[in-house]
């Protein structure tokens, strides 16, 4: 490859990796602690914070029936469209969503109707608004902004997997010879190198998977629109429904007739679904009428797109009682769900155990670090050699970086103890302000003390997780791994790991302060005196220990 292509290639990869790299970061390493996103919801549960010992979940087709019927007598408006969530490991209640009038969505238990009248007619959704599992989430895909936030993480997605060929071109050339090239000495840049590279090229797989998916996801309403317009007359829209959903909108029939038991209709989802199909929630529409429809939902074990439906029509003693509208699981899906289902599992490693869930989240992590390591070598790379002042760009993109990044980790550790504390809160408040803290603290000290600060109080942040949870909750480590509550002890180990690893990157990096170049924005700042003294000795200036 001619050396004005690997030039060219090169400035692609550096500038949009800059560009994208502060959001890739934060999207990164609020996903990899998201691919929990269902142990969160239960590390933060209510019952923990009472004291109550953990329930054991037992899915009753029987007493789903019971909950239907009185949130139907309860609350009429749920009729219409109900979503209702089976019990599940640390979630023993059966839960329900439905829209008012207005489309506003609400939310009640088991729990709450059998409680008094005040209890049933709460259909707060407080505890779901400051929910940790849900601002992560929001904080992957949309970086927590509200208006147009996954948009923007569309557009960085696209530039994301520019930078990721770019990258792989650029380094093709020499791919057998550096692919496993980590050379630790003292050159540090080339050590910080290498090791990008190698971290990129082994996780490449993932961030395809990532980039690809990442912008489909975010910018499928903006794609679906161009379509509209360009290429289906405008009739793309009356079929999205029928192309992504097993049940679309049905009408009421005006004609009161019972629902088939929810037994009834488990047993025909598995029939249709598999023996691997296992279902876990169900929507209800026009519950109690002659056009009732039931999808039953859930996951097949040992697929690709483990997600998909049954829909069936539920109208007890109709000539269609029992028949499918659709099959949408494992095996009978069709093309539209089956590409869905599985671009969704890549993205989020649904499709596997523990084991593989593990491998995603030091895929993301490894991931961020990618992106921080990225910004560090563009400095460094255009380090002045023996200038003492360097470009004061070069300085404040050290101390932005230093500032979103380890903001980041500081922001998302203390959602944690803010999530126990203030259940009632949304969890972005702490984020932010904690967030903008870093930022600000970041851009007022130099770029290395800066670090090193804000590093040592991540992995004090990150202590807080265990700390908060022995304190409000007394599932503490010796309490929570005897009893085997894994999925409690789990974030306290990892949380606890995290902290180590704050640790030991704050300690490489006042390594790297005291004794890299003396130039370099990642050097301890040379006090006056030690220049002066420097000069009257006749001493040369200290070289680089960078230079190759």
């Amino acid at each position: 490859m001619k050396t004005a292509t690997l030039r060219l290639y090169q400035t692609l990869h550096t500038w949009v990796g800059l560009m994208a790299g502060w959001a890739l970061f934060i999207a990164f390493f609020a996903g990899a602690v998201t691919v929990f996103h269902h142990e969160l919801h239960v590390w933060q549960s209510p019952t923990r914070l009472k004291g109550s010992a953990p329930v054991e979940a037992q899915a009753d087709p029987a007493a789903v029936d019971r909950f239907m019927h009185k949130l139907v007598a309860i609350h009429p408006e749920a009729a219409a469209s109900a979503y209702v969530i089976m019990p599940s490991e640390g979630e023993p209640n059966i839960a329900a969503y439905w829209q008012d009038k207005t489309g506003e969505w609400q939310m009640t238990t088991d729990a709450r109707l059998a409680g008094d009248a005040a209890m049933q007619r709460d259909t707060s959704r407080d505890q779901v608004i400051g929910e940790l599992s849900a601002f992560l989430n929001s904080l992957h895909y949309s970086l927590g902004i509200p208006v147009g936030g996954i948009y923007f993480m569309g557009a960085i997605s696209v530039l994301y997997g520019l930078a990721l060929v770019s990258g792989v071109l650029l380094h093709l050339p020499r791919l057998r010879k550096d692919l496993f090239a980590v050379r630790p000495g003292r050159n540090l840049k080339r050590f910080w190198m290498d090791a990008h590279n190698v971290l990129g090229l082994f996780s490449l797989p993932f961030h395809l998977v990532f980039a690809v998916t990442g912008a489909l996801f975010c910018l499928s309403l903006v794609l679906m629109m161009v379509f509209n317009t360009l290429t289906f007359d405008g009739r793309l829209f009356e079929a999205v429904p029928r192309a992504t959903t097993a049940v679309p909108e049905v009408a009421a029939a005006g004609r009161a007739v019972p629902t088939m038991p929810t037994e009834t209709l488990v047993r025909i989802a598995q029939q249709h679904g598999g023996e691997r199909f296992t279902p876990e929630s169900f929507r209800f529409q026009r519950f109690g009428d002659a056009n009732a429809v039931v999808e039953v939902r859930g996951t097949s074990a040992r697929a690709l797109g483990n997600l998909g439906s049954v829909g069936i029509h539920a109208a007890q003693g109709e000539p269609d009682a029992g028949q499918l509208t659709a099959n949408q699981t494992a095996g009978a899906r069709d093309s539209n769900h089956g590409l869905y289902s599985a671009l969704y599992a890549l993205h989020f490693g649904t499709f596997g155990a523990l084991p593989l869930r593990l491998v995603y989240l030091l895929a993301g992590l490894a991931g961020a670090f990618l992106f921080y390591s990225g910004n560090l070598l563009w400095i460094e790379s255009r380090r002045k050699l023996r200038q003492a002042e360097q470009p004061r760009v070069h300085r404040l993109l050290a101390q932005a970086t230093v500032g979103v990044c380890i903001g980041c980790c500081i922001g998302v550790a203390l959602c944690f103890p803010a999530a126990l504390l203030w259940p009632e809160r949304a969890v972005s408040y702490t984020y932010f302000t904690v967030f903008g803290i870093a930022c600000a603290w970041a851009l007022l000290r130099p770029p290395v003390r800066g670090a090193i600060e804000l590093l040592y109080v991540a992995a004090l942040a990150a202590l807080t997780v265990p700390l908060s949870n022995a304190i409000l909750t007394g599932d503490h480590l010796l309490r929570s791994i005897p009893s085997g509550h894994w999925i409690i002890a789990g974030f306290d180990i990892g949380a606890i790991a995290l902290a180590a690893g704050f640790v030991a990157l704050a300690r490489a990096t006042q390594r790297r302060a005291r004794s890299g170049a003396a130039e370099s924005v990642w050097a301890m700042p040379r006090t006056a005196a030690s220049s002066t003294a420097t000069a009257a000795a006749g001493a040369k200036p200290m070289p680089s220990v960078d230079a190759r």
